[in-house]
């Protein structure tokens, strides 16, 4: 598989599940809570603006893509976590989904992790249509258990971070930590990922040099 390849599936995969449009709504929710909140100190009307917001991308994303299920699934997110905060009336609570999220995918990285079927080899197996073959490649299993602990650090630092805050009631410190250890951190876990996995495209590297011997 050379680079060309390698990058175009890559992006592909990255468009199926909906693309820059997809991260910047997971941002724009939870920036738009916490400025929200900020001005008016009202949870409910800071989480009705942020549903707002998001419904606005889907409108969007919905007229111009025809993509019905990647609307939905960001509308739902900010639905359950609007209507989390609005019911205890907790700010902190419209962030609950996020570390939760954190939590739960730490625990699947590191188990994944341990009994060495790595989750980032399973996604790249499946979306390669290589299923299980990448396994007995053990360059290629080292490089993916490199890359889903990468994914792990990430969900660790996370939930390290965001669940004292939730516990604490820190509404402004939790959005600050969510907005910038989400959807920000996944896409810089996906770029050092990247570069990881280039090897694939071509694992015997360059070629030695080619040296003329002087005269004399």
């Amino acid at each position: 598989m050379n680079l060309t390849m390698l990058t175009r599936r890559s992006l592909s995969l990255f468009a199926a599940v909906g693309g820059w449009r997809t991260l910047a709504e997971a941002v724009a929710s939870r920036a738009l809570f916490l400025v929200a909140y900020l001005t008016s100190g009202r949870v409910s009307a800071s989480a009705l603006i942020a549903v707002v917001g998001v419904l606005a991308f889907a409108v969007a994303r919905v007229w111009t893509d025809r993509k019905y299920w990647q609307a939905a699934g960001g509308l739902l997110v900010v639905g359950v976590s609007a209507l989390l905060a609005g019911s205890t009336g907790r700010g902190v609570d419209f962030y609950l989904v996020g570390v939760l999220t954190s939590a739960v995918g730490g625990a699947v990285f590191l188990v994944s992790v341990l009994v060495r079927w790595p989750v980032v080899g399973l996604v790249l197996g499946a979306a390669r249509d290589d299923r299980f073959g990448w396994r007995r490649d053990r360059a290629r299993r080292r490089r993916y258990q490199r890359c889903t602990a990468i994914f792990l650090a990430k969900f660790a630092l996370g939930t390290a971070l965001m669940v004292p805050l939730y516990l604490a009631g820190q509404v402004v410190a939790l959005g600050i930590a969510s907005t910038l250890l989400t959807t920000p951190a996944t896409g810089v876990c996906a770029y050092l990922s990247w570069r990881i996995l280039r090897a694939e495209a071509d694992p015997a590297g360059p070629g030695p040099a080619v040296t003329t011997p002087s005269p004399g």
